[in-house]
């Protein structure tokens, strides 16, 4: 409505009009949007990427917005890596990514060139299970097994930080963390990130502490 415009200038209006002008508006709108819709979606170029995932070289091509756990699960067929929430917030998704842990989910594959992954796949060698994993199956750190990969991954390279001295939120002395032995409050609170939605965390912080005890290491 323009300043010099008097409000009444439209009392003139019918109902009928005004049904009518709304309606053409609405419908070139909804064909604007159609046509948004029909229009196909420019691919973003393909970006070479060369990773080494559980010991195996991969040259590959990939879209820019492909997840690491995509990538994964639906580019190489390695499903142990499970997608929960695929916001970053249950941990199932957990690979480590030159030895640290990651959220796969939440991590563009491109960022990993020349990266060494190893999934739950990679872990053992051979017909021999990761100390890790033993330990899950000796302290039945497990129900449905949803989360039990990316459980274990964290785990692994958890296990590692702690003997790094890396300290926790709960660590209460701090100049000593070089030397820092793990208990039941240090261990909840560095496998947090990992959901288990069976409720099977006892078992789960039982098995992280006997594989620290038998000196399991990535």
């Amino acid at each position: 409505m323009g300043h010099d415009q008097d409000p009444e200038d439209f009392r003139d209006i019918s109902r009928r009009e005004f049904i009518a002008a709304s309606t053409l508006v609405s419908g070139a709108a909804l064909a604007a949007t159609a046509d948004l819709e029909a229009a196909p979606a420019s691919a973003a170029p393909e970006v070479a990427c060369a990773l080494t995932i559980n010991k195996t070289p991969y040259d590959l091509k990939l879209e820019p917005r492909t997840t690491l756990l995509d990538l994964l699960r639906e580019h190489l067929n390695l499903v142990g890596s499970k997608k929960g929430c695929d916001h970053g917030q249950c941990g199932a998704c957990t690979v480590l990514v030159n030895g640290e842990r990651v959220l796969s989910c939440l991590t563009l594959a491109v960022t990993c060139d020349a990266a060494n992954i190893t999934t739950i796949e990679g872990l053992a060698t051979g017909d021999d299970l990761h100390p890790v994993q033993t330990a899950f199956l000796h302290n039945d750190g497990f129900q449905c097994g949803f989360c039990t990969p990316g459980q274990i991954c964290s785990a692994v390279a958890m296990l590692e930080e702690a003997r790094r001295g890396m300290p926790s939120a709960v660590t209460t002395d701090l100049k000593s963390s070089a030397h820092l032995t793990l208990t039941v409050d240090e261990v909840r609170e560095r496998m947090a990130g990992n959901i288990c939605r069976c409720g099977a965390y006892p078992n789960i912080i039982a098995s992280v502490l006997a594989a620290a005890s038998a000196g399991a290491r990535a």
